[in-house]
C-alpha cells in the first residue's frame, strides 16, 4: 500500500528558498497539487514515505482546513517551485524530466510524456519563469458552494430523524421545542430519541451493515472454539425439559433453545457498541475494551455463567447483555493462553471471534484480509483502491524469491499490510479461534508492528490491544467512524478523491470531495475533542447542510454545478428494515413481508453472500413496491374508519359518506381531508388547489364514480380488505374503495419509498 497512509497526521517543515515565494494560486491548488502532486507524488514524497530521504517532501491536505490547510499548501507550492526551478547545464527543469524518467528517478517512471499531468508540470515550470499564462475563455467559476440550495424545514428535518433513527413520528413536544428553537432546539430533542432502544436497533442494524459481523459462517456457537470450550459450547443440549410432556415437544423445545443461542451470541459485537454508546463512553472502546458483551445463554457458552450470573437482571432472557472478561483460554491438553493478566486479552471488536471469523485467512493470506479489514473499519482505508496494479506479476515472481519484501512494486504496500497481518498472528486460524502457530510467525514477512513502529516483545501476548490502543490516538480513526455515522444517516459512502484527471469534470467532483471531506474532519475533530461521544456526530451531521439540502432554487445547467451538487442532501431508497419501521409509524402495524419473506429481493443484505444494499430500485423491487401498497392500504383504510375520529391515523376529518360531486362543501371537505393524509404519509403541505392535490382528488373521484356505474359491484366493501370484526362492511358510496385507492397511489409516490 503507498504510504500516503503514513501521512495523514505528520507534520514536516516547509521547504524553499531564502526568500518566501508567492502564494499558491488557483492553478497550483487546482491542477497542480490535485492532479499531480496528491495523485502521484505524495504517495513517496512525504516524510515518511519511500522518497522520505528526499529534498522534495510534500504535506497531505485531505484531514486539513483553515490555517492548517492554507499552510500545506504553502509548503508544497514551495517545494513544487523549487523543483521547478532546479536544472543543469541546458537541461529542462528537474520538474519536467523526473516524473518522465529521463533523469533518475527512485519512483521511476510515474508520468507519462505528454501525459495530462506532465503538460501541468510544464504549464507550472513556464508559469514560475514568468511567463503570461494563456487565456481560458469560457472557463467556469464556482461560486459558493451551497448557493442556490435550499434546505429542508426544522419541522422536516425532525421528522426525517425520528422517523430514521428512532422509527417513529416526532411527538407534539419535540415538535414545539424546534417551532420555538429551530435548529437550536434540535441537540435536545436527539438527546432523547438516542435514548430510545429503537435507536439501539437502528444503530446496531447500520453498523452491521459496515463490520458485517452477523455473517460469519457456520452456527452461532461454532466461534467457539472445541479445544477451548469443548464443555460448555453445547451446554442447551444437556438442558431439562423433563417438565415438558411429549418427546417431540422437548425435541422442539430443545431446537428453540439452540436457536435463540446462536442469535445471542451473533449479535455479542454489535452489542458492544450499543453498550458503548448507551453508556456515553468513548467511541474508542470498541477498539480497547478489555470486555466483551454476553447474554446468560452466551455466558453458559463460554463457560463464565457463575461469573456474571449476578449481574442480570432477567437470567432468563437470552437478549440482556452485560461486560464480562473471560479467562485466559485453556486447551484440552491444559495448555494455558499466555497473558499477563491472567484473562484473555480483549482488543474490543478486533478481537472478538465473530470479527475474526468473519475475516478468516488462508495458508497463503496470512491474516492479510484481517489488516485489510483492520484498515477500512477503523481508519478510512480502502488498501485495495490505493495499491498499484503490478505490471507483469508473473516476472516478478520469477525474478524475487520472496516479492512482497523484495519488489519494489510489492514492497510499497506489504510494507504496511503485512506487519499488521502479523499482530492477527496468535489467530491463525479460518475458523477465528485461539490458535498461534506452531512455527512461529512467518520470518519472509515485515515484522509485526504498525506503520514503522515495531510491536515490542513483551507486548506480543496483547498484540491486539497493543494495535487498538495506538489506532484510538490516531486522527483517522475519528474520521474513519464519522463516515460511518454519514453513511448511517445518508446510506452513501462518504466521497472519495477522483484519480481520473483526464476527467472533463474531475475538478467539480474534486469540489464536492473536498467540501464534504473538509465538513466530515471538522465533525470528526470536534468528536475528539469532546471525548469521542458519538451520538455528538450524529448531531452535528444532522444540522450539517450536506444533510438538510433538499433541492434547488433553480435549474442548474452548467455540467460542472450539477456535478458539485450531485451528492448533497438524503434521497436514498429505504431499506426493508426502514420501510417496515415507516409503515408501522404511519399506519401502527408494520406490513410484515419485506423485511422476512421478501428482505433480499427488497435489496437488503444477509451480511454473508450479500452485503451490498441496492440504492436503485430493481423490477421485482418495484412489484414489491406495488403489492405493498395494495395490501397495507386494504389493511388499513376499513379499520381507520372504523374509529373515533380523534383515534385515526389516516382519516380524522371525514367520514367515508362524503361523496365527492355532491355539493362544493363536500368536495372542500375531501379536499382537506388529501391534504392532511398526503401531510401524514408524504410530508407535504400543500394548498388545497395544488395541482398534486388536485390529481389525488380526481383519481377518488373516478373511482367511486366508476364503481357506481357498475352493478355487478358490491355496495359492500371488498371480503378481504372491508372487515369488521369478521363481518363485511358497508361502503354504499363506494368511498371506501376511494379511498383505499388514493392510500395505494401515496404509498407508490417517491416521498414515500425514498427518505
Amino acid at each position: 500500500m503507498h504510504m500516503v497512509l503514513l501521512a495523514f497526521c505528520l507534520q514536516c517543515p516547509l521547504l524553499g528558498a531564502n526568500k518566501p515565494e508567492p502564494s499558491p494560486d488557483g492553478y497550483f491548488v487546482d491542477e497542480v497539487w490535485a492532479k499531480v502532486g496528491e495523485l502521484s507524488c505524495l504517495k513517496c514524497h512525504n516524510n515518511a514515505g519511500e522518497a522520505e530521504d528526499s529534498r522534495f517532501i510534500l504535506r497531505q491536505t485531505i484531514l486539513l482546513d483553515g490555517a492548517e490547510l492554507r499552510t500545506a499548501h504553502q509548503a508544497n507550492y514551495n517545494a513544487f517551485a523549487k523543483m521547478a526551478r532546479m536544472r543543469k547545464g541546458g537541461q529542462l527543469p528537474r520538474l519536467s524530466l523526473k516524473p518522465v524518467g529521463e533523469l533518475e528517478h527512485g519512483g521511476d517512471q510515474v508520468l507519462k510524456s505528454g501525459s495530462t499531468g506532465h503538460l501541468i508540470l510544464k504549464e507550472f515550470v513556464r508559469r514560475m519563469e514568468g511567463e503570461p499564462s494563456p487565456a481560458s475563455p469560457g472557463k467556469y467559476q464556482p461560486g459558493s458552494f451551497f448557493e442556490g440550495v435550499t434546505m429542508i424545514s426544522d419541522q422536516g428535518l425532525l421528522r426525517r430523524l425520528a422517523l430514521s433513527l428512532a422509527g417513529r413520528l416526532p411527538t407534539k413536544e419535540e415538535r414545539r421545542v424546534i417551532r420555538e428553537n429551530g435548529l437550536a432546539g434540535l441537540d435536545s430533542v436527539l438527546d432523547q430519541l438516542m435514548n430510545e432502544d429503537a435507536f439501539y436497533e437502528r444503530l446496531k442494524e447500520g453498523f452491521n451493515d459496515i463490520f458485517l459481523t452477523d455473517g460469519y459462517e457456520g452456527n452461532g456457537e461454532s466461534i467457539l472454539s472445541y479445544d477451548h470450550f469443548n464443555k460448555t459450547r453445547h451446554w442447551y443440549q444437556k438442558h431439562d425439559f423433563s417438565h415438558i410432556d411429549g418427546k417431540k415437544k422437548r425435541q422442539e423445545a430443545l431446537w428453540d433453545m439452540a436457536r435463540v443461542y446462536r442469535e445471542s451470541i451473533r449479535a455479542e459485537p454489535l452489542e458492544l457498541i450499543a453498550h458503548v454508546v448507551r453508556n456515553n463512553r468513548p467511541f474508542t472502546e470498541i477498539m480497547t475494551a478489555d470486555y466483551m458483551m454476553v447474554s446468560p445463554y452466551s455466558a453458559r457458552g463460554y463457560g463464565i455463567y457463575q461469573q456474571v450470573e449476578e449481574q442480570f437482571k432477567d437470567p432468563d432472557n437470552p437478549f440482556e447483555y452485560v461486560a464480562a472478561r473471560l479467562p485466559a483460554l485453556q486447551s484440552r491438553q491444559g495448555k494455558v493462553q499466555e497473558s499477563g493478566t491472567g484473562n484473555y486479552p480483549h482488543a474490543g471488536l478486533l478481537s472478538t471471534f465473530h470479527y475474526l471469523r468473519r475475516y478468516p485467512t488462508t495458508e497463503t493470506n496470512r491474516n492479510r484480509l484481517r489488516a485489510r479489514m483492520y484498515y477500512e473499519h477503523f481508519l478510512g482505508i480502502d488498501v485495495m483502491e490505493l495499491a498499484d496494479q503490478v505490471a507483469d506479476a508473473a516476472a516478478i515472481d520469477a525474478r524475487y524469491e520472496t516479492p512482497w519484501m523484495e519488489a519494489a512494486d510489492c514492497v510499497v504496500c506489504h510494507r504496511t499490510i503485512d506487519p499488521v497481518a502479523g499482530l492477527f498472528q496468535d489467530f491463525y486460524n479460518e475458523e477465528g479461534h485461539f490458535s498461534p502457530r506452531k512455527e512461529g510467525w512467518f520470518k519472509d514477512m515485515f515484522v509485526p508492528g504498525l506503520e514503522g513502529e515495531d510491536l515490542p516483545g513483551e507486548e506480543k501476548w496483547r498484540a491486539l490491544q497493543w494495535l487498538a490502543s495506538l489506532t484510538a490516538k490516531d486522527p483517522r480513526f475519528a474520521v474513519a467512524m464519522t463516515e460511518h455515522v454519514w453513511y448511517i444517516l445518508s446510506g452513501r459512502m462518504a466521497l472519495r478523491p477522483p484519480q481520473d484527471i483526464e476527467d472533463p469534470l474531475f475538478t467539480p467532483r474534486r469540489r464536492a470531495y473536498s467540501m464534504q471531506r473538509g465538513e466530515i474532519s471538522r465533525v470528526a475533530k470536534h468528536f475528539a475533542r469532546k471525548g469521542f461521544k458519538l451520538k455528538m456526530v450524529f448531531k452535528e451531521l444532522a444540522k450539517s447542510p450536506f444533510y438538510r439540502a433538499d433541492g434547488l432554487k433553480a435549474v442548474v445547467e452548467h455540467p460542472h454545478r450539477k456535478t458539485e451538487l450531485h451528492d448533497l442532501g438524503v434521497t436514498r431508497l429505504l431499506t426493508p428494515e426502514q420501510l417496515e419501521r415507516k409503515i408501522e409509524a404511519l399506519f401502527g402495524k408494520r406490513w410484515g413481508k419485506v423485511e422476512s419473506t421478501m428482505k433480499i429481493l427488497y435489496g437488503g443484505i444477509n451480511s454473508q453472500s450479500v452485503t451490498e444494499r441496492l440504492s436503485e430500485p430493481s423490477g421485482a423491487m418495484g412489484a414489491i413496491q406495488r403489492i405493498m401498497a395494495n395490501d397495507v392500504s386494504c389493511l388499513h383504510v376499513t379499520p381507520d374508519f372504523a374509529l373515533d375520529p380523534a383515534r385515526r391515523r389516516l382519516f380524522p376529518t371525514i367520514e367515508k359518506d362524503i361523496v365527492p360531486g355532491e355539493n362544493p362543501a363536500n368536495d372542500l371537505r375531501i379536499r382537506k381531508a388529501i391534504v392532511s393524509l398526503r401531510a401524514h404519509l408524504l410530508d407535504l403541505h400543500e394548498a388545497i388547489n395544488h395541482p398534486e392535490v388536485d390529481r389525488t382528488f380526481e383519481l377518488f373521484s373516478a373511482v367511486v364514480a366508476e364503481a357506481g356505474k357498475r352493478k355487478d359491484v358490491d355496495t359492500r366493501d371488498s371480503y378481504h380488505c372491508g372487515r369488521i370484526a369478521g363481518k363485511r362492511v358497508e361502503d354504499p358510496h363506494y368511498t371506501l374503495r376511494g379511498w383505499r385507492a388514493v392510500v395505494t397511489y401515496l404509498l407508490r409516490q417517491p416521498e414515500f419509498l425514498y427518505e
